[in-house]
């Protein structure tokens, strides 16, 4: 995998999760933004799927080869229960201790079992893509107040 520009993308996003979730208040982490989301639950989402692919990663590299178990998409709406649950400053810091952690071993890791998840599915390599689509939204819904 010749394209690394994943590197910087990533770490540019984990740094805007952190700085924006620093900067917000409880009132802010707790505003609405769409069908039963709130800021907060839209960062313990973003943690969530950061940390299924530090799984994908783990399982990957100890097996040698990818290891993907599937996840339903509706694991987002079912989840946002139990998001709502976690307390809004906590699950602002986990998604961007998480975003850090992942990028760390997506940094070092093996470049030819890289290549096998990114082939598989290139948003588990460039998670920027993920992350910034979500903190766009946050920021949009934060403007709009």
């Amino acid at each position: 995998m010749t394209d690394r520009s994943f590197v910087e993308d990533n770490h540019i996003s984990s740094a805007r999760m952190r700085t924006l979730s620093l900067s917000l208040t409880e009132e802010q982490l707790r505003l609405p933004i769409g069908n039963m989301w709130t800021v907060y639950s839209v960062f313990a989402h973003i943690a969530f799927w950061d940390l299924r692919v530090m799984q994908i990663l783990e399982k990957t590299k100890q097996k040698g080869e990818l290891v993907a178990p599937e996840i339903d998409v509706a694991a987002n709406d079912i989840l946002n229960t139990l998001f709502l649950a976690i307390p809004p400053r906590l699950a602002s810091q986990i998604a961007f201790q998480t975003a850090e952690a992942l990028d760390g071993m997506l940094d070092i890791f093996p470049e030819d079992l890289l290549e096998q998840v990114h082939s598989r599915q290139k948003r588990w390599v460039f998670r920027a893509l993920h992350r910034n689509a979500h903190l766009d939204r946050i920021e949009t819904a934060l403007k709009a107040r």
